[in-house]
């Protein structure tokens, strides 16, 4: 009876703030349930005292009541967690969930339109309110031989100590969330490009699969694309898609999306609300689009809570004042359940010394390739460390090689 009531009371208190699992009638039915459950309980218990000896040979039957007791406990706790006065759980469930394209029904089994905008609403970035300045970034000032550092500065010394000019990028591996960060230093960003699915826009293509056509050296994920009924074929990029002067896609964006990409003179741009004619015309060469923008003119996205898009696996794309461009991948744990916020993702550009810088397309698309040869984790929507075909990629090739 004790069990009863308690299953019985935990899909009333769901239905109360969710009807995506609970509609009202099986509320009201749950509700009427635990009512003749709890009255059936307190029958049981009077029977109990009365009648103690004859009832006694059951009782002993401990391990049931046990059982019993964990199970309520365990509905007690979910209850709390889904409902408590503590949002952490909620705030993650929430924003994590309503960032994926098809795993959004995690968070509307049990929360409502208005709840989990009132999370949404606690948990967001405003990016930088400021137009893009490109001569922040003087890539041709340095020689691309040796670059000049604080030896106290423990981030600049991972990136240029005993850099010598045949040296095109330098792999550095730490952890985010007690997951794998993986961040590529590349200094000279000429050697960087966009790489689009060999199946144009009709599906998408493996990053690892990208990374050998091209004889990339490095190679992760592009920008967002359009995946109708969420089949995950990734196929047609959303936006503006420009590879080596070649405009690929030109379709209208909002939505907070914006174009990252380079520029003939190897700045990376960060642009909002340009046609590919426009972008051409300020002398883009290579972009895609996705979003948020996390650096821009040295400034750092404000980021409340946990920046809307909870932890997961990441991408994401910087610069620094002297050309040295920063491509970080950062991993989830197989329930995804883990991994980087936005907010982490701003303070590792700005550690590195990033004067701009964005995400890229994660979650599910999340991948990095380093010599043909997948070295993150990528973790799909079956939950699997199985990576998904993206529509565009970023890579990093030997200017010695052709592709």
């Amino acid at each position: 009876m004790l069990a009863l009531m308690f299953i019985f009371g935990t899909l009333f208190v769901i239905g109360t703030h969710s009807s995506y699992l609970i509609n009202k009638p099986l509320r009201i039915i749950s509700l009427c349930a635990c009512i003749l459950s709890f009255i059936g309980f307190i029958i049981y218990l009077l029977f109990y005292i009365i009648f103690e000896r004859e009832i006694k040979l059951k009782a002993r039957r401990w391990w049931m009541n046990i059982i019993t007791i964990l199970f309520c406990l365990g509905c007690m706790l979910f209850l709390s967690l889904l409902y408590g006065s503590n949002p952490a759980f909620r705030d993650w469930l929430v924003t994590t969930a309503m960032a994926t394209m098809n795993h959004q029904y995690l968070c509307k089994m049990f929360y409502d339109d208005t709840e989990i905008q009132n999370v949404l609403n606690s948990n967001y970035i405003l990016e930088p309110d400021e137009d893009f300045d490109m001569s922040l970034v003087d890539v041709l000032a340095n020689n691309k031989k040796e670059f000049r550092y604080d030896e106290n500065n423990e981030y600049e010394v991972k990136m240029f100590k005993d850099h010598t000019e045949e040296e095109i990028y330098r792999l550095i591996r730490f952890t985010v969330n007690d997951q794998n960060a993986y961040l590529a230093v590349v200094y000279d960003p000429a050697n960087i490009s966009v790489v689009v699915s060999k199946y144009a826009l009709n599906s998408g293509e493996y990053v690892v699969n990208m990374a050998k056509r091209t004889n990339a050296l490095i190679a992760v994920n592009g920008g967002r694309f359009i995946d109708p009924e969420w089949k995950s074929a990734g196929g047609n990029p959303e936006g503006v898609t420009i590879q080596k002067g070649k405009v690929i896609t030109d379709h209208p964006y909002g939505g907070g999306l914006g174009v990252i990409g380079f520029n003939e003179d190897d700045v990376l741009v960060l642009y909002k609300d340009k046609s590919a004619q426009e972008l051409k015309d300020l002398g883009v060469r290579d972009c895609v689009t996705s979003l948020p923008f996390l650096i821009v003119n040295g400034t750092k996205a404000f980021t409340k809570g946990n920046g809307g898009y909870g932890y997961g696996a990441r991408t994401a794309i910087g610069q620094r004042e002297d050309g040295v461009t920063l491509i970080l991948v950062v991993d989830s744990n197989e329930t995804r359940t883990n991994g980087a916020s936005m907010k982490d993702l701003t303070d590792i550009f700005a550690n590195y010394g990033a004067v701009n810088a964005a995400a890229l397309d994660g979650g599910t698309s999340t991948a990095m390739v380093e010599n043909g040869k997948m070295i993150s984790r990528p973790v799909n929507a079956s939950l699997k460390h199985v990576t998904r075909p993206v529509a565009t990629g970023i890579i990093v090739t030997d200017p010695n090689i052709e592709e």
